[in-house]
């Protein structure tokens, strides 16, 4: 009944005042030191893995904390504690969960579970698990918590679960680290690749002027007669591969070579051609002229 009355008057402290809409620092502050220092459990709620403190344990704590003892405290009594936590939990940094026992027909799901798994074993082994089971069972009463309707902070042993969940410094540290690391590492790429670009690039002009220089190295020493081309396919309109395919090209053009023979039948056939048409060509002859005397 006194608890009922409690959760009533504080229903009439707190039911018209009008949240806020973020925490303060100092309720943040004070959150944090609450889940380093005031003990949590982990449970299941809604199907999510959370912890949870009790309300009377918090108050105790922050009673003998920096905030009620020194200079400029925020609170000095057990009531302006509990006023204190009931704002942070308008604020959402926890709610208020209700414990609900767990029922026989769950444990005894639970605990066919286990005796299936644990079936292999011989059955004097199975006699003592089950007395050990049922001995936990009666020494420890397993609950299972569930959102309270009426959202209060109170100072008893109720359960309240934490919903500020601050990020670990390192979690940042980790997280910059990565961020500048993959910068770097895209910088120093871009560099690489600009370098080996610019490499590939001047490697390929001095193929191309080394090929010209070769080839009329070798046309003057045979005076024309042998051609010699390295990677002939290097300034063609080809593929990657293709323009290093094949190695050389080389050609004979002296005396008694192929293209030394189609230069003289051309030649023989463009002369005949022309002997041809000499023949055909008739001789004009020149023709008398007539005159003509005009009468006197």
């Amino acid at each position: 009944m006194a608890e009922k009355r409690k959760t009533r008057k504080r229903k009439e402290e707190f039911g018209d005042a009008v949240e806020s809409e973020s925490a303060t620092k100092d309720e943040y502050a004070v959150a944090k030191w609450l889940k380093s220092n005031v003990p949590t459990k982990k449970t299941k709620f809604l199907n999510h893995h959370v912890e949870y403190f009790t309300g009377a344990k918090a108050v105790d704590a922050l009673l003998s904390s920096k905030w009620a003892t020194g200079k400029n405290p925020l609170f000095t009594t057990r009531l302006e504690v509990t006023d204190f936590l009931h704002q942070m939990l308008l604020h959402k940094l926890f709610h208020r969960a209700k414990k609900v026992p767990v029922s026989e027909q769950e444990l005894k799901g639970k605990s066919k579970k286990k005796e299936i798994e644990k079936s292999s074993k011989s059955g004097d082994e199975k006699d003592g698990d089950k007395s050990q089971a049922s001995a936990c069972e009666g020494k420890k009463r397993k609950i299972r918590l569930e959102m309270h309707m009426e959202q209060l902070f109170l100072d008893s042993m109720d359960a309240y679960v934490w919903i500020y969940d601050p990020m670990p410094w390192y979690y940042w540290l980790f997280g910059a680290l990565v961020v500048f690391g993959t910068i770097g590492v895209c910088i120093k790429g871009v560099y690489y690749l600009s370098i080996a670009a610019a490499a590939f690039l001047v490697f390929i002009i001095v193929l191309a002027v080394l090929r010209v220089v070769v080839f009329c190295a070798v046309w003057m020493v045979t005076l024309s007669r042998h051609h010699l081309w390295l990677l002939p396919n290097l300034t063609e309109d080809v593929g990657f591969f293709a323009s290093f395919w094949p190695l050389y090209h080389y050609e004979y053009r002296g005396p008694g070579s192929e293209t030394d023979k189609s230069k003289s039948k051309k030649k023989r056939k463009k002369d005949k051609q022309s002997d041809e048409e000499e023949e055909k060509t008739p001789l004009v002859q020149a023709e008398p002229q007539e005159t003509t005397s005009e009468p006197k």
